[in-house]
C-alpha cells in the first residue's frame, strides 16, 4: 500500500523550508505542501493564545489541500501551542521530542543546550523533556538571528552573523554541556558560524530529527507516496518569499502562490 498525499508543512515564515530541503533529502519521492505565515510573522514574540489561534488556522489550510501528515515546522509552535491544536483528522508533529532524543542520545555530560525564539526558551518545552531523562538544560533566548539570518546576512555579512553569537552563546561558558539543540528552524542555516565558535560541540538540527521520525512513521503505517511535487504557499507577498528563499532552499528556484490565511 501507499499514500500518494503531499506531507504538509508550516511555520511563520522561512525557516520551515530547511524541513523541506530535509524532506527532499530522506524522501525525495514525497509530495509536499508548505506554507509559510509571512503576514504574521515572527511568531516567537506572540502570546501562546495567538500562537495557537494561527497553527490551527495554518493546519486547515493545509487540511484543505489533502495533506496526509503534518509537520509544525517551527521551534515556537511545537513548543507552546502543540498540545493544544485542534483534533484535525492527521497527526501532527512538532519538533521538540525529536530533538531532544537526538540530544540525549548525544550527550555525555548530562548537559544540553538550547537556543530558540523568546517564546521557545520562556515555554521550557526543550527543558521539560530533556529533564524526563534526567538531561540538564541551559537555554538562551537569541531573537535577532532570525531576521538576520532570513536576510542573508549568514552569507553577506558572517563577521555581523558571529558577533550577534558570541554574544547570545556565552550564556553556554562554563556550562559543561557538550551538546546545543537549534531550537529554531531557522538556525541550521547559521550552523557552520555556530561551529566556528564553539568547535567540538555536537549540534542538534531540529528539523532534520523531526523529518527523519517522520518518515519512520511514514515507512511503518505504509503511508509513504511517489507524488513528488512541492507546491509553497505564503500569507504575504509571494515575490518577498522567493526572493528570500535561496537562503533555506540551497539555490533552489522557488515559486509561491499567496493566499488569505484569514479564510481558514
Amino acid at each position: 500500500m501507499s499514500d500518494n498525499r503531499a506531507i504538509g508543512v508550516f511555520d511563520s515564515g522561512l525557516g520551515g523550508l530547511c524541513a523541506v530541503r530535509a524532506i527532499h533529502s530522506l524522501m525525495p519521492d514525497e509530495g509536499v505542501v508548505y506554507f509559510g505565515d509571512t503576514g504574521r510573522l515572527p511568531y516567537g514574540t506572540r502570546s501562546n493564545e495567538k500562537i495557537v489561534s494561527f497553527a490551527n488556522g495554518d493546519i486547515r489550510f493545509l487540511m484543505s489541500r489533502d495533506v496526509k501528515i503534518i509537520l509544525a515546522a517551527c521551534g515556537t509552535v511545537s513548543s507552546v501551542a502543540l498540545d493544544r491544536l485542534s483534533p484535525c483528522g492527521v497527526r501532527v508533529f512538532g519538533v521538540v521530542k525529536p530533538a531532544v532524543a537526538a540530544a540525549v542520545s548525544s550527550t555525555a555530560t548530562g548537559r544540553v543546550g538550547i537556543i530558540g525564539t523568546d517564546a521557545t526558551v520562556m515555554s521550557r518545552a526543550f527543558d521539560i523533556e530533556l529533564a524526563k531523562y534526567g538531561i540538564e538544560a541551559v537555554s538562551a533566548a537569541c531573537p535577532l538571528l532570525v531576521s538576520l539570518i532570513e536576510n542573508g546576512f549568514c552569507a553577506t555579512h558572517p563577521d555581523i552573523v558571529t558577533t550577534v553569537l558570541r554574544a547570545y552563546l556565552s550564556r553556554f561558558d562554563d556550562s559543561g554541556i557538550d551538546t546545543l539543540i537549534l531550537g529554531c528552524t531557522h538556525f541550521p542555516i547559521a550552523e557552520h558560524l555556530i561551529r566556528g565558535i564553539m568547535p567540538g560541540m555536537t549540534l542538534i538540527d531540529t528539523t532534520y530529527e523531526a523529518v527523519k521520525q517522520l518518515k519512520g512513521v511514514l515507512t511503518d503505517n505504509n503511508m509513504c507516496g511517489n507524488a513528488g511535487k512541492t507546491e509553497y504557499f505564503v500569507s504575504d507577498s509571494a515575490i518577498g518569499f522567493e526572493n528570500k528563499a535561496a537562503v533555506f532552499s540551497a539555490g533552489e528556484p522557488i515559486k509561491a502562490v499567496q493566499i488569505n490565511i484569514e479564510d481558514y
